[in-house]
């Protein structure tokens, strides 16, 4: 702990060198509203707390100035922190046009706030149409922001928002795995996205034990119980106002039958909030016994209110994101928040049409309490998101860029396409061998061609460009389209530029060598890049025995011993590309050479090389040879050789074999111990032979924890070719690779 702490404070170092010895960070938080401050304040205090990094201005705009709203500015006042700029940018009607003229307005007086402050970075949160207008006028004052709460699914017309705010954010702090994933398949730079949680969890994960009763009878009244009463909050969802009213009109007349104690709060500013307030006048709820209507509820507050609550009701994202976090019941009505992931206390009311629906959820949800859920954080989200604004280089470029690989021609939609099949052109770069196949999306191999690895790089080349021509050629005449050429080749690579950086032993020639762009030129086709065990890995979780398993690890055993990692459904390539080298495990200090310079690795002993180092020695003491073996003058003793020597009875070939099971089953036991993968796949010629000693080792060796994972061999034919091939296929069809 104390090593990775002493880094992080040497990285900041860096960074603050970098960025000039003296220079802190200047970073404008604008808060829009009652809701986004819940979640903007925890980072302020912590970037306050820090003032030898940072500089804080605050900007307060949207709803926090209106009195209909609670005037929710004061409570920013009250946490000590100094507004620099109030600005008036709402247009009141609260219907759509008065929302896209609030737009307009704050794009109108932003510029001369941002062109006073000059921060460094904004901090903008949410979905909220305020919330555009300032990462808009950001982005084109060419200012940094990062993007709080990105990646979430929600309905109505915030999920188009939020998404066109990470289109325009340069950094990204995501709350859950799933929203982490989501601004990957948005080709958000995976550098730039921090999985940190909500910060609003770091002051509700502690909050529950305080003094309670007091702020329930503060707002409820003298009389109220602990889970007694009901908090209700709902607002208009803007791409169906008529019916969000129909439905608030509803859920009111099942609260007036349920008889409990309610606190109402009023809606927020959205097209269609004003309609809402006169359903609750009508009903003559700010009047009746059993109700209190608050415009405004200080957070801190609002916590213990719903954290002590017997149920709490509405439309609201606090209902499904914060209030698990106390497992207090929540009903959920209508569509407005479709996708969001939930805990098990929220029950979802999605067509909230009768009054009988909505009494029948009352009924069943008030007064349980469920299982505390963490989905959205664990209270450490603002020492992360502080450790990320450090880590930012104000030298790197301001222009953003996508993950996406580049594509020279547009595939038009015609009749052809549709009746074509979607195929891919795979490329295996072998020791020995140059292939090139035609696979469809099912993973047959339609065509494959096969010549000689050439020894040079410009003959390589050019070889791999003539094979990809003729075979693109020959896919009009099998029926195939080509989405894209996908490259499977040995040593260390980098694919996100498509890059080889290193090569094994076995491809000379082969270093620092960019494919992607004079086949991506030459074909008009995308081009994807990756060592030959990712691939194998790959080709195993879209056509082989890894197909729906989350974490899997896939060991070559051929000539080298190679393989790829799974982990929760995606590749892992490493910081610098070099995971999953799994043939240079170490499993003996003082073992044979390994081609890579060290002792004692996998490879060293159960490779095909060294297979074949060890027949020889045998072969040239005359030990190899048993009844019934021959070997000609002219041909190379190889690893088959052993192979037969032991099957014949040849007990030195034997315990070759044996020994070279043994390290292998120590290696995948490392494995086991490191990743904890469900699955392990033995994948090539030798796989067969090393599978029961795999399994045996794994018995004597593992913790037993990890003793029951499954031990196969790959039934792929070709993995290599398929890898490569679904490194297009993937990508192009379903964008998850």
């Amino acid at each position: 702990e104390v090593y990775f702490k002493n880094l992080s404070k040497q990285k900041q170092k860096e960074v603050m060198e970098k960025n000039g010895n003296n220079h802190k960070l200047r970073v404008c938080v604008a808060t829009c509203n009652r809701a986004d401050y819940s979640k903007l304040a925890p980072i302020m205090f912590g970037i306050k707390a820090e003032p030898q990094f940072f500089e804080l201005d605050v900007v307060v705009l949207g709803s926090h100035l209106i009195d209909d709203y609670g005037n929710t500015y004061r409570m920013i006042e009250q946490d000590d922190f100094d507004i620099h700029t109030r600005l008036h940018t709402i247009v009141r009607g609260e219907d759509e046009a008065a929302m896209v003229e609030s737009v307009g307005l704050a794009l109108v007086k932003l510029p001369d706030v941002l062109n006073r402050l000059k921060p460094d970075i904004m901090i903008v949160h949410g979905d909220r149409f305020d919330a555009l207008a300032l990462a808009t006028s950001a982005a084109l004052m060419n200012i940094r922001i990062l993007h709080i709460e990105g990646g979430e699914v929600s309905g109505t017309i915030d999920d188009s928002i939020r998404h066109a705010i990470t289109k325009l954010a340069h950094y990204h702090v995501c709350c859950t795995r799933s929203a982490e994933q989501h601004l990957i398949a948005m080709c958000e730079d995976h550098d730039r996205i921090l999985l940190a949680g909500c910060p609003s969890y770091d002051k509700l994960l502690s909050a529950k034990n305080k003094d309670y009763m007091s702020i329930i009878r503060m707002w409820l009244g003298e009389d109220v119980k602990t889970r007694d009463y009901i908090v209700a909050l709902q607002h208009p969802v803007t791409t169906d106002i008529k019916h969000s009213i129909k439905m608030f009109e509803l859920t009111l007349d099942a609260l007036i039958s349920f008889n409990k104690r309610t606190l109402v709060l009023f809606p927020n500013v959205d097209a269609g909030s004003k309609e809402m307030v006169r359903v609750m006048r009508k009903k003559g709820i700010e009047h009746h016994p059993n109700f209190r209507a608050v415009k405004h509820v200080p957070f801190d507050q609002f916590i213990q209110l719903v954290a002590h609550a017997g149920c709490m009701i509405g439309n609201s994202s606090c209902g499904v994101r914060e209030v698990g976090a106390f497992g207090t019941p929540v009903i959920n009505l209508g569509t407005r928040q479709t996708g969001r992931e939930t805990g098990e206390n929220v029950l979802h009311v999605r067509d909230a049409d009768t009054q009988d629906k909505i009494l029948h959820a009352l009924q069943l949800q008030f007064g349980k309490q469920y299982p505390c859920s963490k989905i959205y954080g664990d209270g450490n989200a603002v020492p992360r998101i502080l450790k990320f604004l450090k880590s930012i280089d104000l030298k790197e470029p301001l222009q953003k860029k996508f993950c996406f690989p580049p594509v020279k021609d547009n595939i038009s939609q015609d009749i052809d396409h549709i009746l074509e099949t979607q195929s891919a052109l795979a490329v295996d770069l072998g020791g020995t061998n140059l292939r090139v196949a035609i696979v469809s999306m099912k993973g047959e191999i339609v065509k494959k061609y096969t010549q000689l690895n050439p020894k040079t790089y410009e003959d390589r080349l050019e070889l791999i460009l003539k094979m990809c021509v003729e075979a693109a050629s020959e896919a009009v005449n099998v029926n195939c389209r080509i989405l894209g050429v996908g490259i499977s080749t040995g040593g260390r690579v980098n694919p996100r530029e498509g890059i080889v950086l290193h090569s094994t032993k076995l491809i000379q020639e082969w270093s620092s060598v960019d494919l992607r762009t004079p086949i991506s030129d030459a074909l008009h086709l995308p081009v994807w890049v990756d060592n030959d065990g990712n691939c194998a890995a790959l080709a195993e979780r879209k056509f082989g025995h890894g197909k729906g398993i989350e974490n899997f690890v896939t060991l070559i055993t051929g000539t080298g011993i190679g393989g790829g990692i799974i982990h929760q459904h995606e590749l892992i390539h490493g910081s610098s590309f070099c995971a999953a080298e799994l043939g240079h495990i170490v499993v003996s200090l003082d073992g044979p050479e390994c081609l890579c310079g060290s002792q004692g690795c996998i490879e060293a002993y159960a490779s095909g090389i060294a297979l074949q180092r060890e027949a020889k020695k045998l072969h040239d003491e005359d030990l190899l040879l048993v009844e019934g073996m021959s070997v000609k003058k002219e041909e190379v003793v190889s690893a088959a050789h052993l192979i037969q020597a032991a099957k014949l009875g040849n007990t030195k070939a034997d315990g070759i074999l044996k020994t070279a099971g043994t390290a292998l089953g120590l290696g995948v036991v490392n494995i086991l111990h490191t990743m904890n993968p469900s699955l392990v796949i033995l994948s090539g010629v030798l796989a067969s032979h090393y599978v029961n000693a795999v399994k045996d080792v794994i018995n004597r060796q593992a913790l037993a924890s990890v003793k029951t994972v499954d031990v196969v061999v790959s039934n792929l034919a070709d993995p290599a070719l398929l890898g490569a091939a679904s490194l297009v296929l993937d990508y192009t069809t379903r964008r998850i690779y």
